[in-house]
């Protein structure tokens, strides 16, 4: 039903604001996502490089005879928690498309493991936000990265 109260300059005035108002909301929505998206994403590549650091640090140091024992098995061990949770360095990686060549982990100064990642983060709708009219895309391919250092117990 249509109101005969308006003006006929006013009608499908609605429609046209809708034209214009919509795509800035739908970039403000996308936005919106890729920014939580990151924070998710950096969240839990911190919170497991934080878990390979705790567990690098309970092995390492050798009480006994009181020095640090970071070898090649306690290292590969470190970056497979890191990316799997687990030791058996198998399975799906915690963080889409970490792998243990993104981990490092190394002695920084006397009883002081530092355990590292770097991520290629690569946004929701892909690689390269197209530019509008034409214009130069935006990269949405960057790295995130997380470092924990700790000292060995």
């Amino acid at each position: 039903m249509r109101n005969q109260n308006l003006p006929s300059g006013q009608r499908g005035l609605a429609l046209v604001e809708t034209v214009i108002v919509l795509p800035v909301l739908i970039f403000i929505m996308v936005a919106t996502a890729e920014v939580t998206n990151i924070f998710i994403q950096h969240n839990t590549l911190t919170k497991l490089v934080r878990d390979g650091a705790r567990f690098v640090n309970d092995s390492v140091f050798n009480h006994a005879a009181g020095v640090m024992g970071l070898d090649a098995q306690l290292i590969a061990d470190t970056k497979s928690i890191v990316v799997y949770g687990d030791t058996s360095n198998t399975g799906t990686p915690l963080v889409y498309g970490l792998t243990t060549a993104d981990v490092s982990v190394t002695e920084v100064a006397p009883q002081i493991v530092e355990v590292s990642a770097t991520y290629p983060y690569t946004g929701i709708l892909g690689t390269v936000l197209t530019g509008v009219g034409g214009g130069a895309g935006t990269s949405l391919s960057f790295n995130l990265s997380a470092t924990v250092s700790m000292r060995a117990l």
